[in-house]
């Protein structure tokens, strides 16, 4: 009875939200909307989080990695020992507090029941017992109203003992051994009792599961024995997939939101992080209820990596905003230092002299890493994701300062034009450091930051982009020939930005597109659009050799549906055809537009294009110039030309 009432008392808990300010959609049902996260498992390893930061999302590379389960936790070793104490390791938002629900309710449900007759979770976080506790009140506060002494309880019992959030602890664990105590119902200093179970002096035949930041590594281990570690890797490439689908319920929401960011290689990469793929969720589950499909969706990379920022940090003190600045600020420094070096480790000394080893915030933004035995350096630090060094390197560039938030450390040199151009002439590893750069400086992100985060955006930074862009295509334009636009990333920038007066204004000099032999995916084709529609002069657009992905983002497809398996089957997409050729129509349309010449050959386009071909020659009678050769058009889509050809609102001069 006592068993059954601990289990109905322990699922009520793990299906109520556990924070306060927390939506239900922060906080979803377990059974429903729990997906599988990657974990890498070292036996009696001081390791931390890997070598370097997650640099692309692929969990399924490095170390062989598991799901996480009570039962892969607690699997027994090569040698057949079952691990006692395990440490699920993992950076803020990686899911470890969700994992600990999710081992309550397996246990709940009975799923865990041969291993453990009872499952206590310690909050580390929200602890609010007096300074002094036996284990018994430990239990006792993790179910109250239990009827039955605690101390009775812990007779002759397999226990599990989940200790969440170690690092909030505020004290030291580091307690006499002669202080120790062996009995659970002894009343001792709490900081004794806790040690008492992690040093095995009281109830040494109980299990330990702890979850903690990796900052909190060296202290823990030093007073462990025998330990495992799991570090939570994020979600792979499928459960990506998955928790989509879990997260909108509705397959053809799920779908749509899944090939939104699976386009997008910046934003799907940082969904590895779990907190970062709810953030996107939300925001698109925002959009979809204002239109039916994403393809106009103005949440750009930039303000999806905001809203994950906010989330972060909604739970900080704000009562004393300088201090949040100036860590932002020195944080921001030392991701373009290292962005400038090549660098995702630091060492402590270079944390510590920005003034970053603040344990609140810390945490947040940086992992340590805790060398492999045999080896003798110190602490390092990486960040969560190579994409957050990159947006806060950016964020270096165009965070204001005042002389309160300056320090005395010698600086790395804030020149925006500097960093531009080495972009342009040889690093081009900054390509999504320059995207984070453009979006950060939009109004919107502007307003956003300042009243989420407390920081000032410098507008200043707007015309060094603008004329950076012009002066880079002008440069490479032949001083004989029309000035054209002839770099993709030029179109992920403005649509990063998502201001039409801004793209208006870096597009007004320019007449000509002209993109050969690239694959353009759907996010590449979602950009273009959008600069077609702000770009008033284009005279020209020349896509020789162009291939587009198969896929209609209109369509509301069954994800259960056999989809095309590699993305290398272009027949029967062309972008302005397929789904941008509204874009294109409304280039033609407008009311300055020169005569404009379209250009697709090798684009291999088939019949299925060419109805959409026949609509934009007999409705756009800008559009004087087509060449579609070397294609499969066939002798039906000929016919459709031919059709479009003969209306009356057909002017076209030159069919190729």
């Amino acid at each position: 009875e006592c068993k059954q009432n601990s289990r109905e008392h322990m699922m009520r808990e793990s299906l109520q939200d556990r924070e306060r300010d927390s939506s239900p959609r922060e906080n979803p049902s377990i059974p429903l909307h729990y997906t599988g996260l990657s974990i890498a498992r070292e036996a009696r390893s001081r390791q931390g989080a890997g070598d370097e930061a997650v640099s692309c999302g692929d969990t399924s590379s490095g170390p062989a990695t598991v799901t996480v389960t009570a039962e892969t936790l607690f699997k027994p070793s090569e040698d057949g020992q079952t691990p006692q104490v395990v440490v699920l390791v993992g950076a803020a938002g990686m899911g470890k507090t969700t994992t600990v629900r999710k081992v309550m309710v397996e246990w709940a449900e009975g799923t865990l029941q041969e291993q453990f007759d009872c499952v206590f979770c310690i909050d580390c976080k929200g602890m609010t017992l007096a300074k002094e506790a036996s284990v018994a009140d430990l239990v006792s506060q993790c179910c109250p109203h239990q009827g039955v002494p605690a101390g009775k309880i812990l007779d002759d019992q397999k226990i599990l003992f989940i200790l969440d959030g170690f690092e909030a602890l505020g004290f030291s664990l580091l307690q006499p051994e002669a202080e120790l105590s062996s009995d659970p119902n002894e009343v001792k200093p709490l900081e004794v009792t806790l040690m008492s179970l992690l040093k095995k002096t009281v109830l040494p035949e109980a299990s330990l599961l702890i979850t903690t930041r990796p900052t909190a590594l060296q202290s823990l281990g030093q007073c462990l024995e025998g330990e495992y570690y799991a570090e939570i890797l994020g979600f792979s490439a499928a459960r990506r997939e998955e928790y989509f689908h879990r997260y909108f319920e509705n397959a053809n929401k799920a779908g749509m939101a899944f090939r939104f960011a699976r386009g997008n290689e910046i934003l799907y990469s940082l969904c590895t992080i779990p907190v970062m793929s709810w953030t996107v969720c939300t925001i698109l589950e925002q959009e979809l209820g204002r239109k039916k499909n994403l393809l106009e969706c103005s949440k750009a990379t930039t303000r999806m990596t905001m809203s994950y920022l906010s989330q972060l940090l909604k739970h900080r003190d704000r009562n004393n905003p300088q201090v949040l600045q100036r860590f932002l600020l020195q944080l921001c420094s030392l991701a373009a230092d290292g962005i400038w070096k090549h660098k995702v480790l630091f060492e402590e000394k270079e944390v510590k002299d920005r003034g970053l080893d603040q344990p609140d915030l810390l945490p947040l933004f940086l992992n340590e890493k805790i060398p492999k035995e045999g080896e003798d350096y110190g602490k390092v630090y990486g960040f969560t994701h190579l994409h957050l060094q990159e947006f806060f390197a950016a964020m270096f560039y165009v965070l204001e300062e005042d002389e309160e938030t300056v320090g005395d450390l010698e600086r790395l040199e804030k020149d925006v034009n500097k960093f531009l151009e080495s972009y342009s002439e040889s690093r081009k590893d900054l390509n999504v450091t320059v995207r984070f750069l453009f979006g950060l400086v939009s109004q919107k992100s502007m307003e956003y930051v300042g009243k989420t985060i407390g920081c000032r955006i410098s507008p200043q930074g707007r015309e060094e982009l603008l004329k950076w862009l012009q002066r880079r295509h002008t440069g490479i334009s032949h001083p004989s020939q029309a000035l054209k636009v002839s770099e993709l990333d030029t179109f992920h920038f403005l649509f990063e930005m998502n201001e039409k007066s801004f793209a208006q204004r870096a597009l007004g000099c320019f007449t000509d597109l002209d993109l050969q032999d690239m694959r353009l995916s759907l996010y590449d084709q979602m950009a273009l659009s959008f600069c077609l529609q702000q770009w008033a002069g284009l005279g020209c657009i020349t896509l020789r050799g162009c291939f587009f992905p198969q896929e209609d983002p209109r369509a509301e497809l069954d994800p259960l549906m056999p989809r095309p398996d590699p993305i290398w089957l272009w027949e029967g997409v062309v972008p302005w055809v397929w789904w941008a050729g509204e874009q294109l129509g409304q280039v033609c349309r407008a009311p300055r537009s020169p005569r404009l010449s379209c250009r697709l050959q090798w684009c291999r386009l088939s019949e299925s294009c060419c109805a959409e071909l026949a609509a934009l020659l007999a409705e756009h009678p800008s559009l004087a110039q087509l060449e579609v050769g070397d294609s499969t058009l066939g002798d039906g889509g000929v016919r459709l030309l031919c059709e479009g050809l003969r209306r009356p609102g057909c002017h076209l001069r030159v069919l190729r």
